[in-house]
């Protein structure tokens, strides 16, 4: 999680309007936050903060400030101790064949039957349009 601070030479709220839904398309943006008196953006999320500034370019000028881990606040939880069972590890071969069978079951789920083409020909329709 990274907290980017842009700033944005926003004029009107048709402009931020379109930055916002620009960097809101984006995967891993999981909020935004934009200040119009003193121009900037904040972006959270898992984002590369270069490609996001090179998005928003084409729309208006933009320049990196911050870039920084987000904040989390985080809750103490009393932490149990208990013994959790060990996961069996599985041979190699069982695990391949375990993979293959899904894989079969996917394959053979998705496969389409092969579409059957019938052709006519000049004989059997005399009416049919031929160049002679």
């Amino acid at each position: 999680m990274k907290k980017v601070v842009l700033k944005l030479e926003l004029y009107d709220d048709k402009i931020k309007k379109k930055a916002m839904k620009a960097v809101s398309g984006r995967s891993g943006v999981e909020s935004v936050s934009v200040d119009m008196k003193d121009q900037k953006m904040t972006l959270i999320g898992d984002i590369d903060p270069v490609r996001v500034v090179g998005k928003l370019r084409k729309l208006c000028h933009a320049e990196i400030l911050s870039v920084g881990p987000a904040k989390e606040e985080k809750k103490e939880e009393p932490k149990k101790e208990e013994k959790q069972p060990e996961e069996k590890k599985k041979d190699p071969k069982e695990e391949l064949a375990e993979l293959v069978k899904t894989y079969e079951a996917y394959y053979n789920q998705m496969r389409l039957p092969q579409p059957h083409y019938y052709y006519t020909t000049v004989e059997e329709n005399p009416n049919g349009c031929t160049i002679c």
